[in-house]
């Protein structure tokens, strides 16, 4: 929520109450002590009386606001579009060529990506036509980063198929993520452990990591999950049915 300082408050009162009656000429600037003592006199007994204008003013302030950083993040979303859609790294699931893209950030330690997870699944793979990339973006501490190597690993040593058995089943996941649990992941969909784990400290993978974190530095993401659906920054968790009114909307 927008926190608003006394001084734009009072402003803000100042405009209400200037509003509330004729339209006269003011200048703030050439009243007297004595007079500005009244005028505030008055201001506050006018909001006293009439409460409702600072939430007026509040809620207007918000909606202006709402709507710049949604202008923002449209010229943030269509200045990075090829980072963004086609970086060349990030796994691509869904339909390939779906008519529309869905791009997650998400953290395998991100309990809003764990709850996000089986309704961006629902959305995918009941639409049919939404091409949807994961950006692994770990911020969540060592074993967030270690789950995010293991993950990038698999899908260059294990290609796409094997990538999202492990990406999924690292949503799923609650317990401690070590090499050990790890490794007994690889092995139970039939994965080679051994190369994953000498993959995950390669160059390809940290660097994999390291541009996803630049573009979210770009794209001014500081949390997970954060989408992005066709031309829009959405931060945070949606239910699916707010994702799926906003892809419909969308489509037109």
């Amino acid at each position: 929520m927008t926190k608003l300082t006394a001084t734009s408050l009072f402003s803000g009162a100042l405009m209400a109450l200037a509003l509330s009656g004729p339209t006269q000429a003011m200048d703030l600037t050439e009243l007297t002590d004595a007079e500005r003592v009244q005028f505030r006199a008055e201001v506050r007994a006018y909001l006293m009386e009439n409460p409702q204008v600072i939430m007026e003013a509040v809620s207007q302030l918000q909606a202006k606001e709402a709507e710049a950083q949604a202008q923002a993040d449209f010229t943030l979303v269509s200045d990075n579009a090829d980072a963004i859609f086609n970086d060349g790294y990030s796994f691509v699931g869904g339909n390939p060529d779906g008519d529309i893209t869905i791009v997650e950030f998400m953290d395998y330690r991100c309990g809003y990506c764990k709850k996000a997870f089986t309704e961006v699944e629902k959305l995918i793979n009941g639409d049919g036509n939404i091409r949807f990339i994961v950006k692994e973006l770990p911020i969540l501490g060592e074993q967030s980063m270690i789950a995010s190597r293991f993950a990038i690993a698999t899908k260059l040593v294990a290609g796409d198929e094997g990538y999202k058995s492990v990406h999924d089943a690292l949503m799923s996941f609650n317990g401690d993520i070590t090499p050990t649990s790890l490794g007994r992941l690889a092995e139970s969909f039939g994965l080679d452990a051994d190369a994953i784990t000498e993959k995950m400290d390669s160059a390809e993978v940290t660097e994999e990591i390291a541009q996803t974190r630049a573009l979210a530095q770009i794209l001014s993401i500081s949390g997970t999950p954060t989408f992005v659906m066709q031309d829009e920054l959405l931060r945070g968790y949606l239910p699916y049915d707010q994702m799926k009114a906003i892809l419909e909307e969308k489509r037109g």
